[in-house]
């Protein structure tokens, strides 16, 4: 996590982003990169690009001199302007860094609220490659304290752990781990247990504190939300399973219920696709 990636419009919701990606670069000396997407339509001339970009650069300028005058800024702030489609834009920008990620506010106004709740937000977390934060207006924590992890049925459930609990020891957070699932079939029960002994034995081995519980529900997003209210939990850790269209990835169900429904941030991390190893056997 040495860069990481805010898209930002210049609305007070867009910045919410920035404040949360600044608290996670304060933990990790990362850089934080600000991101203004010029969208060019038929309309778009070379003179109205260059005034939109001069507009982005002196708002940019007068952000880094508001956190550089808190006098508590514990990070290196940059920003780029760049041209196109901003989900493109975003998720080629995340592969010219080895450890990077997003942080994006999923509200934002002045016109890109459309664009970004429209299509973008979920379209960047669709496409990236690397972890995703999707903040929400209502909450910016100070600080992680609790993260809420749940795990389902599926192998790659558990590629998410090393990431979150990288996050758990730079804040000394406390991982609770939830199994949901909605069949009451032993056997998915079994191997769902099975699946968090695994989990708790990694955070052992890290000195991560943990919980464990399981759930049985309708739906897995409101089961982990209730969970994720009743301790005052500052982060949730999902996986961004993904389905495929004709000519586009979308987010599933569950991803996509989350990003929605979710007052705290929640954590997207992208299946494996390189053939990297999270140290969990697939087959269980």
């Amino acid at each position: 996590m040495k860069t990481i990636i805010v898209p930002i419009d210049f609305s007070r919701e867009s910045l919410n982003g920035l404040d949360f990606a600044l608290m996670l670069a304060g933990k990790n000396r990362a850089n934080v990169q600000m991101v203004n997407i010029v969208v060019k339509n038929e309309n778009t001339t070379t003179k109205s690009l260059e005034k939109d970009r001069k507009l982005a650069e002196g708002k940019f300028q007068e952000i880094l001199q508001i956190c550089r005058d808190k006098g508590n800024l514990k990070c290196t702030m940059t920003s780029k302007i760049l041209e196109g489609k901003i989900y493109t834009e975003i998720a080629a920008l995340t592969d010219e860094y080895d450890d990077s990620m997003v942080v994006l506010s999923t509200h934002g106004e002045s016109g890109f609220e459309e664009l970004f709740i429209g299509g973008n937000a979920y379209r960047i977390i669709s496409h990236s490659r690397k972890p995703v934060i999707a903040v929400r207006k209502n909450i910016i924590p100070k600080t992680i304290k609790k993260i809420v992890l749940p795990l389902d049925i599926t192998p790659e459930t558990r590629e998410k752990v090393p990431y979150t609990t990288h996050l758990a020891k730079l804040f000394n957070a406390e991982i609770h781990i939830i199994t949901v699932c909605k069949s009451k079939s032993k056997t998915i029960a079994n191997k769902l247990n099975q699946y968090a002994l695994q989990v708790a034995s990694s955070l052992d081995a890290n000195n991560v504190a943990y919980k464990i519980n399981h759930f049985i529900g309708d739906n897995p997003t409101d089961l982990t939300l209730d969970y994720a209210r009743s301790i005052d939990a500052d982060l949730i850790s999902i996986m961004t399973e993904q389905e495929k269209s004709a000519s586009n990835l979308l987010l599933g169900s569950y991803a996509h219920q989350m990003i929605n429904k979710s007052w705290i941030p929640v954590l997207l991390f992208p299946a494996f696709s390189l053939g990297k190893s999270t140290g969990f056997s697939s087959i269980g």
